[in-house]
């Protein structure tokens, strides 16, 4: 199990490195739209946090 889940790691590793390379626009599009997400829910949960409250 622990040699699967090393190679795995390793394989993902390879790929996000690759795609980094071949295409950096397209990798950093990605980075952006994974961060916008993030704040995203996190402003969401604010959000809810503060209707509890009032």
């Amino acid at each position: 199990m622990a040699q699967a889940k090393k190679i795995t790691l390793y394989a993902l590793t390879v790929f996000v490195l690759y795609t980094i390379i071949q295409s950096p626009e397209r990798a950093a599009d990605l980075v952006q739209i994974g961060f916008e997400g993030i704040s995203s829910a996190a402003q969401a949960v604010g959000e809810f946090m503060t209707a509890l409250i009032n």
